[in-house]
């Protein structure tokens, strides 16, 4: 990366990060602070497996967008991987963002990150919304317990499902990156290959119609793409599982292929296949292949 992409004179350039807890919103954040789509949403833990980068160009600035995987007590090797891939994302970037919930308050898993980040860290406080304004004020301000006085870190309460507040973040934190030429040419919006983002779709809409422990026991993945055919490979760990994500009579899959395909070209077929591979979490080779 570094070229430089025809930039004016004082242009600014760099990478923000959006690291926290599973489930406290970050990827619906760096959707609304990109103002499009870059990461599939849901309400399912550990929805993001990798890291994504989202691009936000204006006149005289590009701030790269890190989305990651939420930091958790793993219990397979996915989910120690996905902690592995969250941190390394972190790394070298010009500003780390530490989102913690507003509606559920401040926890020890978020005492316990901000006190590995850089003293310059962004806290965000997410989901005000619905909150009446002493509570935001009181979230503010337990948010700022956590960094135990150090004036070095900003503080900011957002919603990232309205857009309330998310203006001035990013204002925030394009004005903290460096000046330097372009990563990214303008016409590029996220590092995400298109066939990798043809299955995060079809996982997203899965995880949108199962439940238990069954949304982190999917991984999707195209295996061939050919004209506007896109064969795309579903994943489960159990007999039990492929019936479910089939859905009576196919009903699930074609649901998801309809809602697929509404997010694609006109004209592209979705050929939808379920597999079973055991305990694909727990294997090295498994997780290698599917790029975890």
């Amino acid at each position: 990366m570094g070229i430089l992409w025809g930039v004016p004179a004082g242009f600014r350039s760099g990478f923000a990060a959006v690291i926290g807890r599973p489930n406290v919103g970050k990827s619906t954040l760096v959707n609304r602070m990109l103002g499009r789509k870059v990461t599939i949403v849901s309400d399912k833990p550990n929805t993001t497996r990798t890291p994504i980068r989202g691009v936000l160009n204006r006149d005289d600035a590009q701030l790269v967008l890190v989305d990651t995987p939420g930091l958790h007590k793993p219990r397979t090797l996915l989910g120690r991987r996905l902690n592995e891939a969250a941190e390394v994302a972190s790394d070298g970037v010009d500003v780390v963002c530490l989102l913690v919930d507003g509606r559920a308050g401040i926890g020890t898993g978020d005492r316990r990150l901000l006190a590995q980040l850089p003293t310059d860290a962004v806290v965000v406080v997410n989901k005000i919304d619905g909150l009446a304004p002493d509570r935001v004020l009181g979230q503010l301000g337990a948010a700022g317990e956590l960094g135990g006085g150090d004036d070095r870190r900003e503080y900011f309460a957002v919603s990232a499902r309205t857009g309330r507040g998310v203006e001035e973040l990013v204002d925030h934190l394009v004005g903290r990156m460096p000046e330097g030429p372009a990563y990214f040419p303008p016409e590029q919006g996220s590092d995400v290959p298109e066939a990798v983002w043809v299955a995060e779709l079809v996982r997203e809409q899965l995880l949108d119609r199962v439940r238990d422990e069954l949304p982190h026991s999917i991984a999707t993945r195209v295996t061939e793409w050919e004209g506007p055919v896109i064969r795309c490979e579903i994943l489960v760990e159990r007999d039990s599982q492929k019936g479910i994500v089939i859905g009576r009579g196919g009903e699930v899959l074609r649901d998801v292929g309809t809602a697929v395909r509404s997010q694609l070209s006109p004209g592209v077929y979705l050929d939808l296949h379920v597999k079973v591979e055991r305990d694909w979490q727990r294997r090295a080779a498994a997780l290698d292949r599917l790029g975890y």
